[in-house]
């Protein structure tokens, strides 16, 4: 008689699912409050344990991560202190609808309620930046709780779920969880009614434009042939710049903060507006101004398609909702058979053209230190066109939004929620999920002190990754605010310049520091060569605050 298998423990029973769902990392710092879970996910052959150095980064990483796989990442950490550290991550997840699944380990079960060390009341504190949080409060309950997990991460709008976990539960022994269904869930299409009303409209309409988010990130090729059909100005919504080739003629730019407004006119003189996969935040409308929220734009000229329902009209009025998956309704809408008259959207591409550009006297000026033009050229000069791009929160992303082309897709990881400290992070994870890839993290330095020591994880992982970072010294996007509300600024200059290269290599990196344009296009082609992580700290003038304005300007 053959032996029955080994009791597994709740934990080795978790991971199980995990893997089984096609999750492949977990991104972690270690705790005493889930000891049995990061041994579980060590020893299972199709689930690798990143250990970061901190909480933050380990947020950071596991949001990038399934944001450019489409898979779920795990980040698991101890209760309290590590849970609060993890928080900006998961907010990110939220706010960029990433699917995510989040343990947090928490006291023992014989302690709650009791303020035992570190507690806190985990699935109240997860429960506004999440989807889902709960507390799970029986050890045969865990697997199940994380097939749950996993389900509404990646169903409808997705998002990051949290499970709190006594830390007495996970090395409890349990029964088998049932295998999980092996296909996932349908995703609906677009109705053949809802079809026919919006290919007509857009159809009959005289100055048509799309508005793509991240949503349409699995639907590139049905979002570039329905925007064919109907020859609609597509506009990316914010920090989705890759969900369409910017080099296409029908792209007409990014609706970010600070959007010129050659590149709006297009948007507001629309009579025909759909929106596809995007929540319509409050970047992306311009303070709720588009669409539909200006003149003339209306809410009888807008429509909108998305996977949630509870998205479809939340922030603007429109004429049709229609809750369908984005890929299966662009193609319905491209194979519509309806007559598209000839549009003309020149005008349209070539005034965003015209934002991307250098003004003279700033691209390669030689002035030192540089200008922020000159390194967003640089980097287009020397960069491959499909590297992935992460971005920081910080003054200088302007620059780079607006003179980075996206002409591939998934080659941007940039938050939504303009959280500091994303890009390096989110760089180690994008490596680890795409090694064969170039992998630039684009940062102030305000940003890259405050998560830089991550890149002694890409160091110990052995993952040759680039940053770049814009040093000026300031906290530069709220010393621009201050001049332009007050006249004046407070607590914004940081210390500088300092070595970042030296610090860079004292985590084990390579480091560099760049004063000229020639130096620049030197150091970056050896580091997107090199075999280590690299940090090229580029001196850059605090003056140019943004592409409009400089800060004598503003102050005077």
């Amino acid at each position: 008689m053959a032996d029955s298998p080994a009791p597994r423990t709740a934990a080795e029973e978790t991971v199980r699912v995990l893997a089984q769902s096609g999750v492949q990392r977990c991104y972690t710092v270690p705790g005493e409050s889930f000891l049995e879970l990061a041994d579980a996910i060590e020893q299972h052959d199709g689930m690798r344990l990143v250990s970061t150095r901190h909480e933050n980064g380990a947020g950071f990483m596991a949001e990038a991560d399934a944001k450019l796989t489409g898979v779920p990442a795990v980040a698991a950490v101890t209760r309290g202190p590590g849970a609060s550290n993890l928080a900006v991550g998961v907010h990110t997840a939220m706010q960029d609808s990433t699917p995510m699944v989040v343990f947090l380990g928490q006291v023992e079960t014989d302690y709650l309620g009791r303020e035992a060390f570190q507690e806190v009341d985990l699935t109240a504190f997860y429960s506004p930046i999440t989807k889902w949080a709960t507390t799970v409060g029986r050890a045969d309950r865990l697997a199940e709780t994380t097939a749950r997990a996993l389900r509404l991460a990646t169903t409808g709008r997705p998002g990051p779920v949290a499970v709190a976990v006594p830390a007495d539960l996970f090395g409890q022994h349990v029964a088998p969880f049932p295998a999980l269904p092996g296909a996932p869930p349908p995703r609906p299409p677009l109705e053949d009614a809802e079809r026919e009303r919006l290919a007509a409209w857009l159809a009959a309409a005289r100055r048509p434009a799309i508005i793509a988010g991240g949503g349409t990130y699995g639907a590139r090729e049905e979002l570039v042939r329905a925007a064919e059909r109907f020859q609609a100005a597509v506009y990316t919504s914010w920090r989705r710049q890759d969900v369409f080739p910017n080099d296409h003629p029908l792209y007409a730019g990014h609706l970010g903060l600070g959007c010129p407004k050659p590149v709006l006119e297009t948007l507001e003189n629309a009579d025909a507006v759909l929106v596809v996969g995007s929540r319509l935040s409050e970047v992306t409308t311009q303070t709720y101004r588009l669409p539909g929220g200006g003149t003339p734009s209306s809410p009888s000229s807008v429509a909108q398609i998305d996977i949630d329902a509870a998205q479809v009209g939340a922030s603007a009025g429109v004429w049709l909702g229609a809750v369908a998956d984005a890929g299966r309704a662009l193609s319905a809408l491209a194979e519509a058979d309806v007559h598209v008259p000839e549009r003309d959207t020149s005008a349209a591409h070539r005034a965003w053209v015209a934002t991307t550009t250098a003004p003279e006297n700033t691209a390669d000026s030689g002035n030192t230190p540089l200008h922020p033009w000159a390194v967003v050229e640089g980097m287009r000069r020397t960069l491959p066109e499909d590297a992935i791009i992460t971005n920081d929160a910080g003054n200088f992303a302007a620059f780079l939004h607006r003179g980075w082309w996206y002409r591939h897709p998934r080659t941007q990881l940039a938050p939504t929620s303009g959280a500091m400290g994303y890009a390096v992070p989110a760089a180690v994870a994008a490596k680890l999920a795409e090694p064969r890839r170039t992998v630039v993290a684009v940062a102030g330095d305000g940003g890259a002190l405050m998560t830089g020591s991550e890149l002694e994880t890409a160091v110990r992982l052995g993952l040759p990754l680039v940053v770049v970072v814009f040093q000026n010294g300031l906290y530069g996007t709220i010393a621009m605010h201050q001049a332009r509300a007050l006249g004046r600024t407070a607590a914004v200059d940081i210390s500088g310049p300092l070595d970042l290269a030296r610090y860079a290599r004292g985590l084990g990196a390579r480091g560099a520091t760049v004063t000229t344009a020639g130096e620049l296009d030197t150091v970056l082609s050896d580091a997107v060569s090199a075999d280590t992580a690299t940090l090229v700290d580029v001196r850059t003038d605090g003056e140019a605050i943004s592409p409009e304005t400089t800060m004598t300007e503003l102050l005077s």
